[in-house]
C-alpha cells in the first residue's frame, strides 16, 4: 500500500483534496461484455478497475472523490455504497475475510456521483465537475487507466503542483509509431529531473508529426482555471470536447508542467492489455501468485511445445 501524501495544511489555497474520476464511456471496445455491465466494473482478479483508481487517489490523500457516470452505469454507484444484506449474510456466517472486502469501496472515501448525460468528450466530463470542485485545484484519475499500486505518480504530480502551481500532466515516453493515439506534448527542461515544463499539447497528432514521444496518460492534476477554458472551447477531434485543447491554451501560459513516469502502467481499455494486467497483478498477489505462476509456467512452456498445456488447467479449473 502507498504511503498517503502529505498534503499542504487544509487552509492552503494549493491542497488538493478532491479527485474526479471520469466513467461515462460506452466501452465499445469490450462489446459484448459491456453492452449491460459498465467496462470500469470489468474484474481485474478479484476487483472491478475503477476500484484500483479510487484505491490510488485515497492513498494520495484525496478522500473526496466525484464519479463522472452515464446511463447504465448504476452498478458504479452501487458498488461504492454499502450492501446491507450481503453484509449481514456474510457477518451471520462469520466470514470476515469477505466481510471486510466488501465493507472496502465503500470506506475508501467519501464518493459523489454526478452524470454527464450527453457524452461530449472528456473535456465536457471534467467540466460537469465545476459545482462540486469550485475554486480548488483537483485531480482527475481516467478510470480505465490503472497505474500499479506500488508506484508514486500521483504523490508526485501533487508535490510537483504545490511547488509550481498551476495544472500537472502525468507523461510518458512511447514509441514512434504509437504517438498517434494519444494526446502529445511538447516539452522544455526544468532543472528538476522527471519533471518538464509543457509549452504545448496535441491531441492524438497525425503520423509523423507529434512534437515528442512524451504522450499524455491518464492522471492529471487541474488548476480550477480549467474550467473557464473549458467553457470556451469548442469541440474538437471526434467532435468532442477535448481536455487537452484547453490544456494547451493554458499551456501557452507557462502554467502546465509535466512528470514523466516510466513506471507500470496498464489500459484496461484494450482487450491485450486488460489481460496482461490480470495475469500481472494476479502473479503479484501473495495469495494467488505462487500457484498462478506455476500453472503459468508449465502452460507457456506447453504453448511453446506446440500443445496447450500438461493439462494443469483443467486439474486447476
Amino acid at each position: 500500500m502507498i504511503a498517503p501524501h502529505s498534503a499542504a495544511p487544509p487552509d492552503s489555497p494549493r491542497a488538493v483534496r478532491k479527485a474526479v474520476v471520469p466513467a461515462a464511456g460506452l466501452g465499445t471496445r469490450f462489446l459484448p461484455a459491456t453492452k449491460a455491465t459498465p467496462k470500469e466494473m470489468l474484474p481485474v482478479v478479484d476487483k472491478p478497475a475503477i476500484q484500483y483508481v479510487v484505491e490510488e487517489a485515497a492513498a494520495a490523500g484525496l478522500d473526496d472523490v466525484l464519479m463522472v457516470t452515464g446511463r447504465h452505469k448504476r452498478a458504479i454507484e452501487d458498488h461504492f455504497d454499502n450492501a446491507f444484506e450481503l453484509e449481514q449474510a456474510l457477518a451471520a456466517k462469520g466470514d470476515t475475510v469477505r466481510l471486510d472486502a466488501v465493507r472496502d469501496p465503500a470506506r475508501l472515501a467519501d464518493i459523489h456521483h454526478i452524470r454527464q448525460g450527453d457524452p461530449l468528450g472528456l473535456g465536457h466530463a471534467v467540466l460537469c465537475a465545476r459545482h462540486h470542485v469550485g475554486n480548488e485545484p483537483f485531480a482527475v484519475l481516467l478510470g480505465d487507466d490503472l497505474i500499479d499500486p506500488r508506484e508514486t505518480l500521483l504523490s508526485r504530480m501533487l508535490d510537483v503542483r504545490e511547488r509550481y502551481e498551476g495544472s500537472v500532466v502525468a507523461l510518458m515516453e512511447v514509441a514512434p509509431e504509437q504517438i498517434h493515439l494519444y494526446g502529445c506534448a511538447a516539452v522544455e527542461a526544468t532543472g528538476e529531473e522527471g519533471v518538464v515544463r509543457v509549452t504545448g499539447l496535441v491531441e492524438k497528432p497525425a503520423p509523423g508529426t507529434a512534437p515528442s514521444r512524451y504522450a499524455v496518460i491518464g492522471r492529471y492534476v487541474l488548476d480550477p482555471a480549467v474550467f473557464d477554458v473549458l467553457e470556451r472551447t469548442p469541440p474538437g477531434r471526434g467532435g468532442e470536447i477535448q481536455l487537452t485543447d484547453a490544456l494547451q491554451d493554458l499551456a501557452t501560459g507557462g502554467t502546465v508542467h509535466g512528470v514523466v513516469f516510466d513506471g507500470l502502467r496498464y489500459d484496461t481499455g484494450d482487450k491485450a492489455d486488460y489481460l496482461r494486467t490480470v495475469v500481472r497483478l494476479a502473479c503479484d498477489r501473495p495469495d494467488l501468485g505462487p500457484e498462478f505462476r506455476r500453472w503459468l509456467g508449465e502452460f507457456v512452456a506447453g504453448l511453446a511445445d506446440g500443445a496447450t498445456g500438461d493439462g494443469a488447467e483443467h486439474r486447476a479449473a
